[in-house]
């Protein structure tokens, strides 16, 4: 039986004629000889009303100020691709084909109990092989699953935080050792740019799952990055494709497999969608700041807090974090107070901002009781907004001199200010202001893609 995953996102299921052209394509599948378990995302996009989105702000509309209970909030966010797998499993029933419709739980998807961004760990196929040696087409919830409840009872349901849904297909696609996994979306393929910036942007035949993972931790949103590193671990074909039209698409497979296709040097570039916020800790030469440091990362990880642009100096540490997390991420800091060292030598209170607020203050007030028992050290965060990240995506960056310079001088020509650079292996950054973006986005895409300028060097 050679089972292939097709996954759709939102805009491929959104209308009756939307679906009607996702259904005819797995229809296909079908007669060609494959096993289809399809997984959907919830309906449309923000505003619609099955979207998941849509259902949070629905939630928390009725008192702003008494957050939801994660546990409840998850019970309702997967609502959208319940309703979705239903909807699609009974378009395939119209016309003509038997489907069954499966929640994440039912697929035997199986998470730890992280509300709102759950891991997968590990499926029982039993019930979706059930199904398909009956003939039927499998159409799985995507974004959920289940975790076991310490009582015994009726397992919680459980979300797998934004993008979701990729990560279903391939961890349903490596739990059935399916053929290969196709996401469906409303681009036809990993472009080099966003086609909303950049229309002409190419169309990559193939990339490699390190390539479309760090496209994906920049800001693409082609593909998430966890559903790229399921591919990985086992070794699974995976395309992104377009919905609405009959193009090839995009092959992720290992950098071996991708060898010997004509690509540009430089994969493409990316963009963080939606304002980020810098924030630079002022926390001086002193011996504790490693420790202080390592506690901040740790804080940010267990807030489940994206973070970008991770710098240091011998005084400094700076990180831009999501616009939408900042209230949080404020929340957390402003008016912390760090022990450092066992047993505490020092404490590090962290005021954010200019304003001193009334967390800040009343904590220093607390500290100043203490007298001179313990030091106390103040920790300004300098803060940053209305900035954005751009990033150029290069395989084995670290062995291409001068390719930074170019870079920055890119950006200089074009009169960008860049705020802060940061590097790694396969991808260079800057922060911008969100009025530079699509500029920068332009003549970046412009020298390293469309000219291959670095090739020339």
């Amino acid at each position: 039986m050679k089972i292939l995953v097709m996954k759709f996102g939102g805009t491929s299921v959104d209308s009756p004629e939307h679906r009607e052209i996702a259904a005819r394509k797995v229809i296909r599948a079908k007669e060609d000889g494959f096993a289809p378990v399809v997984v959907v995302s919830a309906i449309g996009r923000r505003g619609a009303p099955y979207a998941t989105d849509t259902l949070i702000e629905f939630l928390r509309s009725i008192d702003p100020s008494v957050p939801p209970n994660p546990r409840e909030m998850d019970l309702m966010m997967a609502c959208g691709e319940i309703i979705s797998t239903v909807v699609m499993a009974h378009t395939l029933k119209t016309m003509g084909y038997d489907a069954v419709a499966l929640t994440g739980g039912q697929a035997g998807i199986i998470t730890d109990n992280e509300y709102g961004n759950a891991r997968v760990l590990q499926i029982h196929p039993q019930a979706i092989r059930h199904h398909l040696e009956a003939g039927r087409i499998v159409v799985v919830a995507g974004f959920q699953g289940v975790a076991e409840d310490k009582l015994g009872f009726h397992p919680d349901i459980t979300t797998l935080g934004r993008g979701g849904s990729d990560t279903t297909a391939s961890a349903l696609g490596a739990a059935l050792n399916a053929v290969a996994v196709e996401i469906y979306t409303d681009v036809d393929g990993v472009k080099t740019a966003d086609p909303d910036i950049i229309p002409d942007a190419r169309t990559l035949p193939v990339i490699s799952y390190e390539e479309v993972a760090e496209i994906a931790h920049q800001g693409a949103k082609v593909l998430h990055p966890r559903a790229a590193e399921i591919a990985m671990l086992h070794n699974i074909p995976l395309w992104v494709k377009c919905t609405f039209t009959e193009e090839p698409g995009t092959l992720v497979t290992s950098s071996e497999s991708a060898e010997g296709v004509d690509l540009p040097e430089v994969t493409g570039v990316t963009h963080i969608t939606g304002k980020i916020v810098y924030l630079i800790f002022h926390i001086g030469e002193t011996p504790e700041k490693p420790e202080i440091e390592l506690q901040l990362y740790r804080l940010m990880a267990q807030a489940d807090i994206n973070l970008y642009l991770n710098s240091y100096s011998h005084d400094t540490l700076s990180f831009a974090v999501p616009r939408d997390r900042w209230s949080l991420v404020q929340s957390l800091l402003d008016g912390l107070v760090m022990p450092a060292g066992n047993p505490p030598q020092r404490l590090f209170i962290f005021r954010v901002g200019d304003k001193p607020s009334r967390e800040y203050l009343l904590q220093k007030q607390m500290l100043s009781a203490l007298g001179e028992a313990i030091p106390v050290q103040e920790v300004p965060v300098e803060v940053l907004e209305n900035c954005t990240m751009v990033s150029l995506i290069a395989a084995k960056l670290s062995r291409r001199p001068g390719i930074m310079a170019l870079f920055l001088r890119t950006l200089y020509e074009a009169g960008i200010q860049v705020l802060q650079t940061a590097d790694s292996e396969m991808s260079l950054s800057c922060l911008v202001n969100e009025s530079d973006v699509e500029k920068a986005v332009r003549v970046l895409h412009e020298r390293f893609v469309t000219e291959r300028a670095y090739a020339r060097q």
